[in-house]
């Protein structure tokens, strides 16, 4: 990036979806919050979209995304959309609290959306307010920063807005608004729309749109409609992988919560495993389990379903079969390789897979916190080393044992010395994780007015790898009532 910065008024917009007809959208201004703050501001996000993290003032901040006043050069728009939700098609859907601001070209050439959650009312609202509750918004806000401190694909946040205005929820709570930046708003939903209610003209129209704008390699495909599908697939199946390996659960699954570019998206009541438990339901609300954490390969498989059914007019059908049955292999396979290089493998061997799946059944019958055994593991030195590191793990040693003379051996088909190999594992095995009882412990001293505890888990769970003595506790086992959280939609 050069040394010309951009300010928040002179921000460059140029926003492409406005474009297209107005049944794709509706144009809505954002309804003001009351004595609207800033809570926290991102210096990295800020970056992306040319802007001097040392220039930025609070108090605009707080004025353009509290929704006091519109960016200069925005052009705020509620997208419809519709969806599956826990298996049921719901037409109705669309944003109902959320505007897509708009879309900011940076020096790069780099396009990013700016999309305010908590904005207010939509014709999408249905019975809803149209706004965001701080508790929602501080786990939104820090959760998407964890995610891309784990090098998982992300929405990220630019700031977060909070107000004295209060709605019902769990009782009275104060309202709080997100501004979120990544490249693309357009969910498997948007698709569902338009195949649904019969304007294919629309649909392919859309598809064209996304190619041209995130998919430019497919143009010269056979079919380019196909050849995008099959990469909205393959990166789909890269992120369900890498939850799967870091023991996070996203709680609401429905087609409208996925991103056609494979990002983790609309965070709600997720949460990352405390103990490695498959059967985990991270949503309360979730009462048959559909979006349990070990069901979420199927789930997510389901919805590319969803989304091959709305190709049907651009692509043929056996050729979309194709591409599905695909998928299982293609997620064990990413899969296996996160988890190898998380124990420190750099080399394929034909054991690896029986390797993985012994340590995570050993992990689900003893519900291991199994993020702090794979930091742990980084300094095991191998063969000869002592255990007793790693024993508090697990009830029964004379398992962990067997296990470990397992990796012992593949350990020694590894080239790599101790020092390389820890140095490597600590890279993508995180100190801290961002577990329910950091982000209540934040929410409860931001209802006090005390945003302290919210910035500092920022800049932690940004760096996850590192040591950040001020805060060991964190890297330590979770608290007895960190199992008593409970969760909804409303999270």
């Amino acid at each position: 990036m050069s040394d010309s910065f951009a300010t928040l008024e002179t921000l460059n917009f140029d926003n492409s979806y406005t474009r297209f007809p107005e049944h794709f959208f509706h144009r809505v201004t954002p309804e003001p919050l009351v004595d609207a703050h800033l809570i926290s501001f991102n210096p990295e996000v800020a970056a992306l979209l040319d802007l001097n993290p040392c220039e930025i003032n609070p108090s605009d901040l707080a004025n353009y995304f509290g929704g006091g006043n519109l960016l200069p050069g925005s052009e705020p728009i509620a997208m419809k959309y519709t969806g599956h939700q826990f298996g049921y098609y719901n037409p109705d859907l669309g944003d109902g609290r959320g505007l897509l601001l708009g879309e900011v070209v940076n020096q790069n050439g780099e396009r990013w959306d700016l999309h305010l959650k908590g904005a207010g009312k939509t014709r999408y609202s249905r019975f809803g307010d149209g706004r965001a509750v701080l508790r929602s918004s501080i786990r939104e806000y820090l959760v998407s920063e964890a995610m891309h401190g784990l090098g998982i694909p992300t929405t990220r946040a630019l700031c977060l807005i909070g107000s004295t205005q209060q709605v019902m929820r769990n009782g009275m709570e104060p309202c709080a608004a997100v501004l979120r930046v990544t490249p693309c708003h357009i969910r498997f939903g948007h698709f569902e729309y338009f195949y649904y209610s019969k304007q294919h003209e629309d649909l392919r129209r859309l598809a064209d749109y996304c190619i041209e704008r995130y998919y430019p390699d497919v143009k010269d495909a056979e079919n380019p409609y196909l050849a995008m599908y099959q990469q909205i697939a393959e990166r789909t199946a890269q992120l369900v992988a890498q939850w799967q390996a870091y023991g996070f659960v996203h709680g609401v699954l429905n087609t409208d919560n996925m991103s056609i570019l494979g990002e983790t998206f609309d965070y709600g009541p997720y949460t990352f495993l405390d103990e490695y438990r498959p059967d985990f339901v991270a949503n309360q609300n979730d009462t048959a389990g559909r979006y349990a954490f070990k069901q979420q390969p199927d789930i997510v498989q389901w919805n590319l379903t969803a989304l091959a059914e709305s190709f049907l007019p651009m692509v043929g059908e056996e050729d979309l079969k194709a591409v599905l049955r695909a998928y299982s292999h293609k997620f064990v396979a990413y899969r296996n390789a996160r988890l190898a290089a998380r124990l420190g493998l750099q080399t394929e061997q034909a054991g690896d897979a029986a390797l993985i799946e012994s340590l995570l059944t050993l992990f689900a019958e003893h519900k291991v916190d199994f993020n702090r055994f794979f930091r742990t593991l980084c300094d095991y030195e191998g063969a000869g080393a002592a255990r007793d590191l790693l024993y508090p793990f697990l009830c029964d040693a004379a398992v962990l044992d067997q296990w470990l003379d397992q990796y012992d051996e593949r350990l020694a088909a590894e080239a790599a010395s101790f020092p390389i190999r820890r140095q490597q594992m600590r890279s993508v095995n995180p100190k801290y994780i961002l577990r329910n009882y950091m982000a209540e412990e934040a929410i409860r001293e931001a209802h006090d007015g005390n945003y302290v505890l919210v910035n500092q888990l920022l800049g932690v769970l940004r760096h996850p790898g590192d040591d950040h003595p001020e805060v060991q506790r964190f890297a330590d086992t979770p608290p007895d009532w960190a199992g008593a959280i409970c969760l909804t939609c409303s999270s």
